[in-house]
């Protein structure tokens, strides 16, 4: 399971940051994504940390603003959030792949279908 918090209301310029607690698996072992879905849009990938932490991945608009983080031995996903802009406003989704240890192209870890476990999300409102 994977439960994610730390969302909410947020003025532009502004910081959040998301916690996604991860149980039933072994969290060190997997992938780790965060993805968001706006109203009437389709879910996107915001960023995703490989099972060893060591190269992370992020979209064009958020690089320089968001970090992804894992603390492994609290079984525990981070996205620290800055500089947020009105475009940033959605449901995030924190997510994991099932497979143990594994390494993917560049271009698996930003695509949905990797994931197998997702979160119920947690929403930021980003006021302009």
């Amino acid at each position: 399971q994977l439960q994610a918090c730390g969302g909410g209301l947020v003025q532009a310029g502004g910081s959040l940051r998301l916690s996604c607690a991860a149980s039933g698996f072994t969290f060190s072992d997997n992938v780790m994504g965060w993805f968001r879905q706006a109203p009437g849009k389709e879910r996107e990938f915001v960023a995703a940390l490989t099972w060893g932490g060591g190269i992370t991945y992020y979209r064009n608009s958020v690089k320089g603003r968001f970090t992804i983080s894992r603390v492994n031995a609290k079984n525990t996903l981070y996205l620290q959030m800055n500089s947020l802009k009105p475009e940033d406003t959605a449901v995030y989704y924190c997510a994991a792949d099932r497979s143990r240890r594994r390494t993917y192209t560049e271009s698996a870890y930003y695509t949905k279908g990797t994931y197998h476990y997702w979160g119920q999300g947690t929403l930021v409102t980003v006021s302009s």
